[in-house]
């Protein structure tokens, strides 16, 4: 409501302020005309430093119609790019003395690595110091497949087995098992942006804050001022081995003809449309943590999901913004059949807006993620609420306007989605898959 009506109850009148805070980085409201813009630049300042995020500001109807002279108004420059912070040079030389012992070290770089725009500097480092590497979150795709360094299915038991856990960009959250997941004897180092994020739920024992590609290349300015020539081929060799042992495993369900179909067999058949020229995004559970082991991510900015929450209904808000971003790029969605009832009718709006975003649901008429575990505590027969039907939902895209597929088998599976990519239209291919395959455990797939 209008700011001189405070208090008075006004039409959706609420304090929208507290109920911002807690959700954003910066939560305020200018209440006189002549001070919009520097406001505004508050809140995008906000927005952009460090760790970036949203802010919040509001401005009552009344303040922003006002009217007040030019001279009287104040118009700040903007500055959308945050400095680069460099890190402390003792504590770079910490972890390099760390890195000097170790024999089998692992790096993870997670969103953070993406928000410091550090993927160079990572490729470089690890690069020369030669660390089996892996990548979660919105750093997929800074790392590619055929990377020597770069490694996938073998995460676990790397860092299983690791002595010394860098840990770049990714908080020790429940993906790490908030801590307990790397060995009580390897030692720690962190590099992130912010101090506050440094030893969430388990010490370290070096912590390198700062620009994390700033902090990358500040390792390797010392590592070659030391001569340090580090080599750990050996372990990743073995690691390697593992990942080619576990490529021919999943080769079984790749491949399977089995109907309804294996998902790992979809996703398998979208992977030979996905290039460097796609972004990816996963919007669901179980299906997304399947389809990330087979579907690679060909490089930065290819890959979107809803991070640590598990958000479900990104989907389309996500593909909008990227097809208007990249419109010379394919985008593809992979849907839940669950995540697509939360936003699905905004197809409605890549068709008003001739948007050709194709999604691709993995429909096992079911709350897969929440089905499973609650079978298992419960009995099968006792999950009324997390069970769906085999929805025709590429008949609602198709009578929205767009174009839709429905598949059965796994032979159908490519050539409904050429066709979908050749109709020019939004489009949605419908895929029933078996709904006894899932992660009992929850989901993995940030």
């Amino acid at each position: 409501g209008p700011f001189n009506n405070l208090k008075r109850g006004s039409l959706q009148e609420m304090d929208c302020i507290s109920l911002m805070r807690p959700i954003t980085k910066w939560a305020d409201a200018c209440y006189e005309t002549h001070r919009v813009a520097e406001y505004i630049e508050l809140a995008v300042r906000h927005a952009v430093s460090n760790v970036p995020g949203p802010s919040y500001l509001e401005i009552p109807m009344d303040v922003m119609m006002g009217q007040v002279e030019e001279d009287g108004v104040t118009i700040p420059a903007m500055r959308t790019t945050p400095p680069r912070l460099r890190p402390g040079s003792s504590d770079v030389q910490e972890a390099i003395e760390i890195l000097r012992s170790a024999e089998k070290p692992v790096i993870l770089a997670g969103t953070n690595v993406k928000w410091s725009n550090a993927g160079d500097s990572l490729k470089r480092f690890i690069s020369a110091a030669k660390i089996p590497t892996y990548v979660n979150g919105m750093a997929r795709g800074i790392l590619t497949f055929g990377h020597p360094q770069f490694f996938n299915r073998t995460r676990k038991a790397a860092i299983t087995d690791c002595d010394v856990f860098l840990l770049a960009g990714a908080p020790l959250d429940f993906r790490l098992g908030f801590g307990d997941a790397i060995p009580a004897t390897a030692r720690i180092i962190q590099l992130d942006m912010e101090n506050h994020l440094i030893g969430q739920n388990r010490s370290v024992d070096a912590a390198v804050v700062g620009n994390i590609g700033e902090s990358f290349e500040s390792l390797l300015q010392e590592m070659e001022q030391q001569s340090i020539d580090l080599d750990f081929g050996a372990w990743s060799d073995d690691l390697r081995q593992q990942e080619l042992a576990l490529e021919e495993q999943f080769a079984t369900q790749t491949g399977s003809d089995e109907v309804p179909i294996d998902p790992l067999r979809m996703a398998k058949e979208v992977s030979h449309f996905v290039d460097k020229d796609t972004v990816l995004i996963g919007d669901g559970g179980d299906i997304v943590a399947q389809a990330s082991k087979v579907i690679p991510v060909y490089g930065e900015n290819c890959w979107m999901d809803p991070g640590p929450l598990g958000t479900l209904g990104v989907g389309m808000p996500f593909a909008l913004a990227a097809k208007i971003t990249f419109p010379q790029k394919k985008v593809f969605i992979l849907f839940g059949d669950g995540s697509f009832g939360f936003n699905g009718f905004e197809f409605d709006t890549a068709i008003r807006f001739g948007l050709p975003i194709i999604g691709i649901i993995g429909n096992d008429a079911a709350w897969g993620q929440i089905m499973r575990p609650q079978s298992l505590m419960y009995g099968a027969n006792r999950i009324p609420a997390s069970t769906l039907e085999y929805t025709r939902y590429d008949k609602v895209v198709e009578a929205l306007g767009g174009h839709g597929e429905y598949c059965e088998r796994p032979e159908e599976i490519g050539p409904a989605i050429q066709r979908a990519i050749d109709c020019g239209k939004p489009a949605l291919v419908n895929i029933k898959i078996r709904q006894d395959i899932g992660a009992p455990k929850g989901s993995h797939y940030t």
